[in-house]
């Protein structure tokens, strides 16, 4: 048995004028709505519970799920706020079982994955595992060199969030071969520490051991900012896959891509 979050709270901004009147999580692709490619796909893949939170035209969302054939989808409303990543998940906690890990996934993203393959990923003694690869972007994960989460950098503000002092006070950078280089008489340098920087892919598994952590985290916060602030006392890990192709049905213009992707898939 397998269980997944997808998040469906968005807006949909980038996809007007079709989220004028309907939820992101059901434009069509390729005839069938985002929402529903998604299910499919895990349910195909061993996944039983799915929780599909809430927000922008949440009563048609809560209408199609029960046209569905899949009796096992628990809505989470967020109706009265919007709560991002991690408020979406501490809010939605009690309807999942704690017993096995949380698939968290975006109603809007297309991709390649296993996720059969990806769940034995998840061993019992890691906390979250985080889904990444070597793709140029604005903003990267570091890793050490078993892979465990020590901070992100924005490369083109400098910016640094890391719960380790040595870290946000090094001063490196990130090449286009995302290499970490650590620069002369820097706390990185000085550690003589490797780094390695990976682009997240926004697909993650998460144990419920950390919902307890969550407890301090205000009603409305980012999941990924939360991992940053907890990688130093829980195991937070990434997992590269070399072959990750991830498509953001974001804007109108991906929609006849996104349809092409589903047809290579």
């Amino acid at each position: 048995m397998r269980q997944a979050m997808i998040l469906a709270a968005g807006l949909g901004t980038r996809l007007r004028p079709l989220t004028d009147t309907m939820p992101k999580a059901l434009v069509p692709v390729g005839g069938r709505p985002l929402l529903d490619i998604v299910i499919d796909k895990l349910a195909q893949q061993g996944f039983d519970r799915f929780v599909v939170n809430v927000h922008h035209f949440a009563q048609q969302i809560i209408d199609h799920v029960k046209s569905l054939e899949i009796p096992s989808i628990l809505i989470s409303d967020e109706t009265a706020q919007l709560l991002e990543t991690g408020g979406a998940l501490k809010k939605a906690q009690q309807l999942f079982r704690d017993d096995e890990p949380i698939l968290i996934h975006n109603v809007d993203i297309l991709d390649n994955v296993d996720y059969q393959w990806f769940s034995r990923q998840h061993q019992p003694d890691e906390d979250a595992v985080l889904l990444v690869s070597r793709r140029k972007t604005k903003r990267y994960l570091l890793f050490d060199n078993a892979m465990r989460l020590m901070g992100w950098k924005n490369i083109e503000t400098g910016e640094v969030k890391s719960p380790y002092p040595w870290l946000r006070e090094s001063d490196f950078t990130i090449d286009d071969s995302l290499e970490v280089h650590a620069l002369p008489n820097s706390q990185l340098s000085t550690l003589n520490t490797q780094l390695y920087a990976f682009a997240f892919s926004g697909i993650h598994s998460f144990s419920p051991r950390l919902f307890p952590l969550m407890d301090r985290f205000p009603d409305r916060f980012a999941i990924i900012d939360f991992y940053l602030s907890v990688c130093h006392r829980a195991s937070i890990v990434g997992l590269p896959k070399q072959d990750l192709q991830v498509l953001d049905v974001g804007k109108l213009d991906s929609l006849q891509e996104a349809e092409d992707f589903l047809i290579r898939l």
